[in-house]
């Protein structure tokens, strides 16, 4: 026990010296004792590990008050990377745009393919690609139209991804780890992570595309909540819902979308709602919301945004669920 104890705390303390290495980039061994609070020997021993790792690596030395010369030792960003691919369309296209990451969320490489119609060995010979260019990938993260229970994607707007089971495919062939993220989830955890929000807000993000229903994404404390079997958010299920497959004049779309807001405020009662939609303009919008407020009791009244920016949130969100995989678990 106190073996397994000991090693918990060096797990800690490695990280400790890890995070703080990735925050400031460079730094010398007393910087690193006096930013963790750990001793100058403890700090030595954990240093001599991530340097043997290649994690960091000895960079310049600096004077040290009259003393000897400091060395300092500066982050290796590109130790880990991730490789993030995501299904998008653009103009009635269908793509899939991947992207390799490092830990400073900075993109390698980026490419785009045109896929009209998912296909599996397209796509694993899309991934195969990049882990051949960067080895040091060590996770992938998938974003999709839909959602994937116990490894198979149950539901989704893209008909071809309906029963596939694409993590334990992927996981197979290629002996990384795969994280799949909802669309919508991923977008709303991209804008929480940009705005830096405090942990405790709850937001949602609620996402309408152009031919198919709306979705939800719920960020609440930090995390996305999923519900059972990842349902959560499904508000295309809610009574009295418009068919969302047929077009639809503004005044229809506008007084759902009011009726929806309400509903989940109801709900949830959150402190923000992010709308992604181009179907009305902004002004249209705020004006009939206004009206809508005074007619009808609700419990708070949260703050309501018109996005524009689904596709750079969706992007964001990936590249950080995707890397935050990339975190030691510390089980303690």
């Amino acid at each position: 026990m106190k073996k397994a104890n000991a090693n918990l705390m060096k797990a800690i303390n490695l990280n400790n010296v890890r995070q703080a290495m990735k925050r400031v980039e460079t730094a010398t061994k007393p910087q690193l004792a006096s930013l963790t609070k750990l001793s100058v020997v403890t700090v030595n021993s954990l240093v001599k590990e991530l340097h043997d790792l290649g994690e960091i690596f000895e960079d310049e030395t600096v004077p040290s008050n009259g003393g000897r010369p400091a060395l300092t030792y500066r982050y290796n960003y590109d130790f880990s990377l991730a490789l993030v691919i995501y299904m998008k369309e653009e103009q009635g296209q269908g793509f899939v745009s991947a992207a390799v990451v490092n830990l400073e969320d900075h993109i390698l490489l980026k490419e785009e393919y045109l896929i009209p119609v998912f296909e599996r060995q397209h796509f694993h010979e899309v991934i195969g690609r990049f882990l051949a260019l960067y080895p040091s990938i060590k996770v992938i993260g998938i974003g999709i139209p839909g959602q994937a229970v116990n490894g198979e994607i149950t539901v989704s707007s893209h008909r071809e991804l309906t029963g596939n089971r694409m993590i334990e495919e992927i996981e197979s062939q290629f002996g990384l780890p795969v994280m799949v993220e909802n669309d919508v989830n991923a977008a709303i955890s991209g804008y929480c992570a940009k705005q830096d929000l405090d942990d405790v807000r709850c937001v949602l993000g609620i996402y309408f595309p152009t031919k198919y229903p709306p979705g939800m994404g719920i960020y609440l404390d930090g995390k996305i909540v999923k519900g059972k079997n990842g349902m959560a958010g499904e508000i295309k299920f809610l009574p009295m819902s418009p068919d969302w497959y047929r077009e639809m004049d503004k005044e229809t779309f506008v007084d759902a979308l009011c009726q929806i807001i309400q509903s989940v405020n109801a709900v949830l009662a959150p402190d923000k709602i992010v709308i992604y939609q181009d179907r009305v303009e902004a002004d249209t919008w705020y004006n009939a919301w206004e009206i809508y407020q005074t007619q009808q009791p609700m419990p708070s009244f949260p703050e309501v945004i018109l996005q524009e920016t689904f596709q750079q949130d969706f992007e964001a969100g990936m590249r950080w669920l995707t890397l935050k995989e990339l975190e030691p678990v510390l089980i303690i």
